[in-house]
């Protein structure tokens, strides 16, 4: 498609909220403003789209946003766009609406169905990674990572204070079904005695190895980070699996949970969103489409939706192998 092509643009957001999601709303209203496009919000996602709640952008509809988290679009995740009924209503709306082209803020999910609703009506699409869980290939980082990695670190520091009175072991869980970045991110910013993530091998006995040398030394007190979906179970499992070899210690689970998706976004994830939504304009009236838009080695980088969906996205060893070095 050409650049003479492209008149009128959507945007939405959709699964799981993440903060610096108004950032790119924001920057994709602004930026398409000044190149004389129309906008209009889509409202809850693809079951928004759907449903047409759709409404005209212009920039004071994005004033004072940047700072906020969540989605000022709201978000869901659609069960009714994966059934052909649904998308070709989506399709009849966005055609009502004369919509030339989509930019969908959100995770994997989210660029699936952009794939599979692109190929059937030919529509062109640009995804932007909105997940805390910086699980998408395709960018170094993703929008909400670095705040909800903040968030977490802020409450290890408030329970560290607590341990270190009471000479306790704290299972701290953090965000991250099949993904272990903000597990490992949050034990190496805030000093933590051991990490669980799901894409590393960590056996029961090689935590109880772990606590006993901590014991030997002398700590007294530790910390350890667990992703919800490491596959010995989630904090509260671990610490019950444990619990003979750390009574002495008055082991206790914290689930820091939701907190971490909340909150003003840092300035690392504004300025990311606020990258990607503006570049995500300007890819498309370059005549990109059906693309994941992300930043790697701090360069804008597009890979076709079929490259980047699915793909496993792991932590590097490097960091892996560091956060365990430093805890000793």
């Amino acid at each position: 498609m050409d650049r003479k092509d492209i008149r009128r643009i959507a945007v939405f957001t959709s699964g799981g909220d993440a903060p610096g999601m108004n950032a790119a709303i924001r920057a994709v209203v602004r930026t398409a403003a000044w190149n004389k496009l129309h906008v209009y919000g889509i409202e809850r996602g693809y079951d928004g789209m759907i449903d047409g709640h759709f409404k005209r952008m212009e920039r004071r509809d994005v004033a004072n946003i940047i700072q906020r988290g969540g989605t000022i679009l709201r978000t869901a995740r659609s069960e009714r766009f994966r059934t052909k009924e649904g998308r070709a209503q989506a399709a009849e709306n966005l055609r009502a609406y004369d919509i030339d082209a989509c930019i969908a803020i959100g995770g994997d999910g989210t660029f699936t169905g952009a794939q599979v609703f692109s190929e059937e009506y030919n529509i062109p699409f640009i995804g932007l990674p909105g997940t805390i869980d910086n699980d998408l290939f395709g960018t170094d980082y993703t929008i909400g990572f670095d705040t909800a990695v903040n968030t977490a670190i802020d409450a290890v520091d408030k329970i560290r204070d607590t341990a270190d009175s009471h000479n306790r072991l704290f299972f701290v869980e953090v965000m991250g079904r099949n993904s272990g970045y903000i597990a490992l991110h949050t034990a190496i910013g805030s000093g933590a005695s051991a990490v669980l993530i799901p894409e590393a091998e960590t056996s029961m006995d090689d935590l109880k190895v772990v606590l006993r040398k901590n014991k030997a030394r002398g700590k007294l007190f530790s910390i350890i980070i667990v992703a919800e979906g490491h596959p010995m179970g989630g904090a509260a499992g671990i610490a019950a699996t444990l619990k003979d070899e750390v009574a002495m210690m008055e082991p206790k689970v914290t689930v820091i949970g939701h907190l971490q998706r909340g909150g003003s976004p840092t300035a690392f994830d504004r300025m990311l969103a606020s990258r990607l939504g503006h570049n995500a304009v300007e890819e498309l009236l370059n005549g990109k489409e059906n693309v994941a838009l992300g930043v790697v080695n701090d360069l804008p980088t597009c890979y076709p939706f079929h490259e980047s969906i699915g793909r496993e996205k792991i932590p590097r060893e490097e960091l892996i192998k560091m956060a365990s070095i430093l805890a000793i």
